[in-house]
């Protein structure tokens, strides 16, 4: 596991915790299918900014942000999607687009969709593109203290194309 920060707070907390390897991977819906995890398990990172301040969502990827259920959970009409160039040094031990749902060892706030609670477990991204943790969602909720919230909506089923799930909310 790349992030020594990460590994430190598991090991320090007792968290028991799997690391899975899996042939590289950029989507969530590609990443749960390589590593043989239910699409809902795994804990998908967008980066927003909320009145001009950075913030983590951390949604299940099989849900999508629904924007305007997410400006009243958080009580901003100023909510959007920050651009890559506005968060790639928050996260330096990680990969571009595969930094682990752990806002708080980063000082940024932490919002995660109350869904995510549905299953017992919950499996990130840990710092790059071919390595998962897989960990009790209980223990992420306690090491984290996100906002839990509803602000995402199931993924509509359509025939997209690759280049369709760049897109942080698809």
């Amino acid at each position: 596991m790349p992030i020594h920060k990460l590994k430190h707070l598991l090991d320090s907390a007792g968290v028991k915790y799997q690391t899975i390897t899996h042939s590289e991977s950029f989507t969530a819906a590609e990443t749960a299918r390589l590593a043989h995890v239910p699409p809902e398990q795994i804990a998908k990172v967008v980066m927003v900014r909320i009145d001009d301040r950075m913030a983590m969502l951390v949604v299940p990827g099989n849900r999508v942000v629904d924007m305007e259920k997410l400006k009243e959970f958080v009580g901003s009409e100023d909510v959007r999607l920050a651009n890559e160039k506005e968060f790639e040094d928050l996260f330096p031990e990680c990969d571009r687009g595969a930094m682990p749902p752990f806002g708080n060892i980063y000082a940024l706030p932490v919002y995660a969709d109350q869904s995510l609670r549905d299953d017992d477990m919950i499996c990130f991204n840990a710092g790059n593109h071919w390595e998962l943790v897989k960990m009790p969602y209980s223990d992420w909720e306690k090491l984290v203290n996100p906002k839990i919230g509803s602000f995402t909506q199931p993924r509509l089923q359509r025939n997209a194309t690759p280049s369709d799930w760049t897109h942080p909310y698809i």
